[in-house]
C-alpha cells in the first residue's frame, strides 16, 4: 500500500472522530458570543495599556531634575 494513502485514511479517520465528538455536545467549547466579548475586553485593556503607558512617558519626560547645563 502506498504510504500517503495510509497517511490519507488516518487523518480521514481522526477527523471523522471529531466530528462525531463534536456533534456529540454541541455546548463543548466557547459560544460566538463568548469570543466576541473576551477580544472587545483584550482590545480595551491594550488600548487602556497604551494609554497608560503614554501618560507615564510624558510625565516621565517631563521630570525636572534640577541639573540644568
Amino acid at each position: 500500500m502506498i504510504p500517503e494513502l495510509t497517511i490519507l485514511r488516518y487523518i480521514t479517520s481522526l477527523l471523522r472522530q471529531r466530528i462525531t465528538a463534536i456533534k456529540d455536545d454541541p455546548d463543548a467549547g466557547y459560544s460566538t458570543e463568548a469570543v466576541v466579548v473576551i477580544a472587545l475586553l483584550v482590545a480595551m485593556a491594550i488600548t487602556a495599556v497604551g494609554i497608560i503607558t503614554a501618560k507615564v512617558l510624558s510625565t516621565a519626560h517631563n521630570i525636572s531634575t534640577g541639573s540644568g547645563g
